[in-house]
């Protein structure tokens, strides 16, 4: 069965304020870094999944918009990839 490897990235809408992101970036300035600006926090969430590709994709988006992030306040951004299969310890003999 395949295998696939997930990543959602989460992210805090445009519209809503980040305050983390805001200290952190008034943090850079502080320290000389004048040029970083629009600076936002987020969360990266690696999780591996098995089953058929769309039945997946389908149970990530779910997991994504139900589980890992609030869909009000927040945007979500999916990738997944397919693992190699592994050899078999049979198949190396």
């Amino acid at each position: 069965m395949p295998r696939f490897h997930a990543v959602v990235n989460v992210m805090l809408r445009k519209a809503i304020l980040d305050p983390q992101g805001r200290a952190v970036e008034a943090t850079l300035r502080r320290l000389g870094h004048h040029n970083v600006a629009d600076l936002r926090i987020g969360k990266r969430i690696e999780l591996t999944l098995e089953g058929e590709h769309n039945a997946v994709h389908a149970q990530l988006t779910e997991l994504a918009a139900k589980v890992l992030s609030n869909p009000v306040m927040e945007d979500v951004r999916i990738e997944m990839s397919e693992l190699a299969a592994e050899a078999s310890p049979e198949a190396a003999a």
